[in-house]
């Protein structure tokens, strides 16, 4: 049984396992542990899914609970996936601020994943990489 709770914090040692166990660490910086820490650190929610004690699911995100709610990882453990976790976890997200707007970047495989819950591209987003200077 899958069991979902917001956890005000998780272990650099957890993060960097479901990260490995889903694939999101090809897009994450996995050699860097202080910056894997503030990750962490600078969410505000954080919801997990976990089997009997282990984490097979995670939501990380930043959110004021009223306006917006921007994720920023969606991790299940490779082996957990297409049993409902992830839709389960956003919907926790969403109850957690009803009234906010779900933001979130799509890994390219992931993409029909989203479609498929109601989630819509924004053609209003916009991005400076941290090697990208502000004109």
């Amino acid at each position: 049984m899958i069991s979902y709770q917001i956890e005000k914090e998780i272990s650099l040692e957890e993060y960097i396992s479901i990260l490995e166990s889903s694939t999101l660490s090809k897009r994450r910086p996995m050699e860097n542990h202080s910056q894997l820490r503030r990750m962490i650190s600078g969410s505000n929610l954080i919801i997990t899914a976990r089997s009997e004690g282990k984490l097979v699911g995670l939501l990380r995100a930043l959110s004021d609970f009223s306006f917006r709610c921007f994720i920023a990882d969606l991790a299940v453990d490779a082996s957990y996936q297409k049993q409902g976790i992830g839709k389960t976890l956003l919907q926790e997200a969403r109850n957690s601020a009803e009234d906010a707007r779900l933001f979130l970047f799509a890994a390219e495989t992931a993409i029909p994943f989203y479609h498929k819950l109601g989630f819509y591209p924004h053609n209003h987003c916009f991005q400076l990489k941290p090697e990208d200077k502000l004109l």
